[in-house]
């Protein structure tokens, strides 16, 4: 690619990125020598040229190692000098920012449109201007991106092309909207998750969600196996129990699969039962065995079918981006070879390469990450060394004189000596034994305060809740600790320890609380912070602190996951709105074993409340969605 003169990488100007390379590295711009392009080189080459001609080498093997990285396909490599514009404009972080915010705002957008949020709604030429302009946003991403692939790469391209098709029905229809000026069927909105999971910081959802498109055929045959079991005994069920007596729940074919098959979650057990068993006693081994063949056997099949085939799927990924990063590394390590040394990068090529590849790194720093790969300290990188690269990019360094140095050091006496004291004090058992005790204290009095007033019977929201004198102490003390921490271990070390500044937001949360009942003291939600102060406690024993360390560590790593499970919840909400919308759920399903939960009276203790289970909007619809995944009495709003 940068291996004709004539045609370079990209076009440089007369001033352009001369000033990057030092004179002490002619000698190296002087060796000029690719050997994965052979590029001719010149005996009347201006030094200007050679130095050219270097740079794009180290761009472009910096762009390697960032497909490697990023596990981009080596075939969207840009072509050529022309593709490299759009290439970086593509790359560029303010443009992945703008392509987020494109496709965050499309999904915000359905709490706007009808059916809206009612302090959200917007004109439908409001909304629909708004939904245009995010599409013409990605679709300059998906022309940036065309222009730097070519059309027939654009096209293999599935993902790409999935996006390109999704983005122009949506556009038509957008169109569509604002032409007539009313909303219509738009179950197409349920597809913006797609533009959201291609951009750039979503990468990682990407990933899952391709995971779990790749899993479907072993799990979609075991469903099938499943479901085969269920109509078997839907027909066994049908043939015994359709002619008991009261028992509604097998009297057709259809109304003894859905029991089955509700019956499967245990939401309707044993109600589904009692009919039959009390017909005859013998009729519970049909449930007991439907019960241990298809939800303890089946269901616990198909478990381990969903974790083989994920683990699988890790195991196979995890081998492919090893290899995927070790053929990055290799095209990488071509670029910055000569012809006088073939098979070792020297220190300076791979500084140079390192200004693309991490343009906020030191010079130092890729000093020492250089000398890190170096294993073999000869002062240049072998093929097997130079595959190390991805583990030491982002290692950072500290001189091991300032391993154990505090912040004040470097201040003048009195200080330094002060702060030293600070940090011995907030370091002392003695100092961190008193505060567990006060935390525990603390508990003891907020558990006898909540006591008294639950044993009255007193209406909290309407109970007037002074400032007591120990809530003041209490915070108090806890301020005094945040601040002598804060001076002894400097603000960077505070605030860049986990704890600590677990502790730093209990504290701030706790200070409010005590001003909001000082200033406002009947406001009843005020009073609602006053338990996140016992949230300290999990300090108190190292077994409570790695429980929830390890919920924080779980949460890191499971994030992508939450964010999928809650673009599944996006997506059938849309389809939920457009579909049942307009039912309206009260004082439904008269004559029927659900009639007492959709009971709409003006009597509050008559009332059922399940006809608030609806899709009027995007909100409820998550809510009604969510009580659907937690199971228990699922099948009522079914």
């Amino acid at each position: 690619m940068a291996g004709n003169v004539d045609r370079p990488l990209r076009p440089i100007r007369e001033n352009q990125r001369t000033s990057s390379i030092s004179e002490s590295e002619y000698e190296i711009v002087n060796d000029t020598g690719n050997m994965g392009y052979d590029i001719p080189i010149s005996a009347q080459m201006s030094r200007r040229d050679n130095r050219k001609l270097w740079e794009l080498n180290y761009q472009e093997a910096a762009i390697f190692l960032q497909e490697g990285e990023n596990n981009d396909k080596f075939y969207t490599h840009p072509r050529n000098c022309n593709a490299l514009p759009a290439y970086q404009i593509a790359h560029h972080q303010w443009f992945q920012v703008l392509d987020l915010a494109a496709a965050l705002g499309l999904l915000l957008l359905a709490a706007c449109e009808r059916p809206a949020v009612p302090f959200l709604t917007l004109p439908v030429g409001v909304h629909g201007s708004l939904e245009i302009l995010g599409q013409l946003i990605l679709a300059l991403q998906l022309a940036i991106k065309m222009r730097w692939l070519g059309w027939k790469t654009f096209i293999k391209h599935k993902r790409t092309s999935i996006k390109s098709f999704t983005l122009a029905i949506m556009f038509i229809e957008s169109v569509v909207v604002l032409i007539r000026q009313t909303n219509h069927f738009r179950v197409t909105r349920a597809l913006r998750p797609l533009f959201l999971i291609d951009t750039h910081y979503f990468r990682g959802v990407r990933r899952i969600s391709r995971q779990i498109l790749m899993s479907l055929p072993p799990i979609l045959e075991l469903i099938f196996l499943l479901m085969f079991f269920i109509l078997i005994f839907s027909i066994l069920g049908f043939y015994l129990f359709s002619q008991v007596a009261n028992d509604t729940y097998f009297s057709t074919l259809q109304d003894s699969f859905v029991s089955l098959f509700v019956l499967l979650t245990t939401a309707n057990f044993p109600d589904v039962m009692m009919p039959a068993y009390a017909s005859s006693r013998f009729n519970a081994a049909f449930f007991i065995v439907y019960l241990a063949l298809v939800l303890y056997f089946l269901m616990n099949l198909l478990l381990a079918v969903v974790y083989d085939t994920f683990s699988n799927l890790e195991k196979r990924k995890l081998k492919r981006l090893y290899f995927h990063k070790r053929i990055g590394c290799q095209h990488a390590f071509k670029l910055l070879v000569t012809k006088q040394d073939s098979n070792t990068v020297n220190i300076r090529n791979f500084i140079g390469m390192l200004r693309y590849l991490r343009p906020k790194k030191k010079r130092l720093d890729a000093y020492l990450i250089f000398k890190t790969l170096n294993k073999s300290r000869s002062g240049r990188l072998s093929m097997e060394e130079f595959y190390g690269v991805y583990s030491v990019l982002d290692l950072q360094w500290q001189p091991k004189q300032e391993e154990f140095k505090i912040w004040s050091s470097n201040f003048r006496y009195p200080f330094n000596f002060i702060f030293k004291k600070l940090n011995e004090f907030v370091n002392w058992r003695g100092f961190e034994g008193f505060i567990y005790l006060v935390i525990a204290v603390n508990f003891a009095w907020i558990l006898e305060e909540t006591i008294s007033l639950s044993r009255e019977n007193i209406d909290v929201k309407h109970y007037n809740f002074t400032i007591t004198w120990a809530s003041i102490i209490f915070i108090c003390i806890y301020t005094l600790e945040a601040s002598i921490k804060i001076l002894g271990k400097g603000p960077v070390e505070y605030f860049t320890t986990g704890w600590d500044l677990f502790d730093f937001l209990v504290t701030v949360t706790s200070v409010v609380g005590l001003l909001g009942e000082y200033f406002n003291d009947s406001f009843f939600y005020i009073t609602v912070l006053r338990p996140f102060r016992l949230l300290r406690l999990f300090k108190v024993k190292r077994s409570y602190r790695d429980v929830l360390g390890t919920l924080f560590v779980l949460f890191s790593r499971l994030i992508s996951l939450v964010v999928v499970i809650m673009l599944v919840y996006y997506f059938f909400a849309i389809v939920g709105m457009e579909c049942f919308l307009y039912v309206d759920l009260r004082n439904c399903c008269k004559n029927t074993s659900v009639e007492d939960f959709y009971r709409f009276t003006n009597d509050s203790r008559t009332q059922g409340y399940y006809y608030l289970n609806d899709f009027s909007n995007i909100m409820i619809s998550g809510v009604t969605l969510f009580e659907l995944t937690v199971v228990n009495n699922w099948f009522i709003i079914m």
